[in-house]
């Protein structure tokens, strides 16, 4: 499914099961795409001031020496009411 993140746009709803049956719901705010060598740590894993959901997938070139992608996509998502 995270092939598909970069479907997303600001606005679209991401339903989360939660362990107890219930379902967390979040909306999306922004998707933004960085470099790995500039990934944004603090902002994607740092403290929030309320309930948030970070996606993260792989995007850009393929490096076949590295085995890995260059760039990362991530939706930023906050908690629905």
């Amino acid at each position: 499914m995270f092939f598909e993140l970069g479907e997303l746009v600001p606005g679209d709803i991401i339903e989360v099961d939660r362990v107890d049956g219930s379902t967390a719901r979040f909306m999306v705010e922004r998707i933004e795409s960085y470099p790995k060598t500039a990934f944004p740590t603090v902002a994607v894993y740092g403290p929030t001031d309320s309930s948030t959901l970070r996606l993260i997938t792989c995007l850009g070139p393929f490096d076949r020496v590295a085995r890995s992608y260059k760039d990362n996509l991530v939706v930023y998502a906050n908690l629905a009411p």
